[in-house]
């Protein structure tokens, strides 16, 4: 497998880290707008990175991609760039004539009358459309192949094939301890997706209603996160599992929670009272004369970059899908989770929690899809393919997932 990262940012460097253990790709290709970026991220990998290349590319520019795919034989593009790209890239694979994978999906807009009961244009609508093209091509779009969307994905599969005969609700469930040291606000992932994420009108799934939506950090609930996190509130957010689950898991409801704190919502809805939310450019005064820039590229400028953060951060991620239904005749609950210590991705891998959690499953299924344990064609979502495959070549990473029963 020859495969061409393009992002080299916080989980694009831990891709490579996490997969510079494994023997299951012939070349690794990591492209940045940023070339310094893409040549750090290689250059870290010391004897290890013999299999990596660093190249400059734009995530915007189709035919750069497309050329970049061609001119180093790849036969698979992984997206690690945030969702602004993902339309261009995804398109660029498939011209290309390659295999794609992605953490995130095409973004999504808000009903224009009424955002808070109503779907406008759904997380992943753009690419769903293109999938007859990509079957007859006789290629595979992997999307929303992270954590969260992506390993939430396949317990809810998982749930469905193994564990409940009828399921009633599957709910995923994000929280965490972290704190990082001298930070009253330091997000520990991407402050624009995190953004587009949060403050976007929710989406809830039932199966008599369809999709709709509510009011951001809405239907608020204290759930109790395992391994020593314990109970934190969480809400409804935008997130592409309840537009994945529904279309290849039978549930009747399916909902995305996520454990953010009050004092971080405040500080969302305050950006959002002032407009700091925005992507469309204002124009500001500049040195050299009026200069257009976006409000929400500010604010990400303005913080500190996640990726730098490890040695500052304290505690544990949680991300997991919780399941009630029925087995047997008899009523059952489980929550499925993953957690990973801040301490130990540090250490072993030099790469903070989040970022860590994430990158890992990517390349968990980019050799699943070497091995042809996962195949197909078309736009397919993690619940499309077998979960047990992907949860014992999780663990043979190094990073175990449990179980609980409710």
């Amino acid at each position: 497998m020859r495969v061409l990262l393009v992002g080299a940012g916080g989980v694009g460097t831990a891709v490579t880290r996490i997969a510079a253990r494994r023997p299951f790709f012939e070349l690794m290709v990591v492209a940045d707008y940023d070339p310094a970026r893409a040549e750090a991220a290689v250059a870290a990998l010391g004897a290890d990175g013999d299999r990596f290349r660093a190249e400059r590319v734009d995530a915007g520019d189709e035919a750069q991609v497309a050329a970049l795919l061609e001119r180093h034989s790849c036969d698979v593009l992984l997206n690690a760039t945030d969702p602004r790209f993902v339309m261009p890239l995804f398109r660029a694979a498939r011209a290309g004539g390659a295999a794609y994978l992605d953490m995130a999906m095409s973004l999504s807009r808000p009903h224009g009358e009424r955002p808070y009961e109503e779907c406008g244009v759904k997380l992943g609508d753009e690419q769903f459309a293109q999938s007859a093209a990509w079957e007859e091509a006789g290629l595979l779009a992997l999307v929303g192949m992270g954590v969260e969307p992506g390993l939430s994905d396949v317990f809810a599969r998982y749930a469905a094939d193994e564990l409940f005969d009828e399921i009633e609700e599957i709910g995923v469930r994000d929280g965490a301890d972290l704190t990082v040291d001298g930070y009253n606000f330091a997000p520990s992932f991407n402050i624009w997706t995190t953004i587009e994420e949060c403050l976007n009108p929710p989406v809830v799934y039932e199966k008599d209603r369809g999709w709709f939506t509510t009011e951001p950090f809405s239907e608020p609930e204290v759930f109790d996160f395992p391994e020593g996190i314990g109970p934190v509130e969480c809400v409804n957010v935008e997130h592409e599992e309840v537009l994945l689950v529904p279309r290849w898991v039978d549930a009747r409801r399916v909902t995305f929670k996520y454990g953010l704190g009050r004092e971080f919502t405040d500080t969302l809805r305050t950006l959002h009272l002032l407009g700091l939310d925005r992507t469309e450019p204002v124009t500001v005064p500049g040195p050299d004369g009026p200069v257009k820039v976006s409000p929400r590229d500010v604010v990400a400028a303005c913080l500190p970059d996640p990726a730098t953060l490890g040695d500052r951060m304290r505690g544990k991620t949680c991300a997991g899908t919780w399941v009630r239904g029925t087995k047997d005749g008899a009523p059952r609950e489980v929550y499925l989770y993953h957690v990973v210590d801040n301490q130990w991705s540090m250490s072993e891998y030099g790469c903070q929690a989040v970022v860590w959690q994430t990158a890992v499953n990517p390349v968990v299924a980019l050799e699943l899809l070497a091995a042809g344990a996962w195949s197909g064609a078309g736009v397919l979502g993690p619940e499309a393919f077998p979960a047990g495959p992907f949860l014992d070549l999780l663990t043979a990473y190094g990073s175990p997932w449990g179980l609980r029963e409710q």
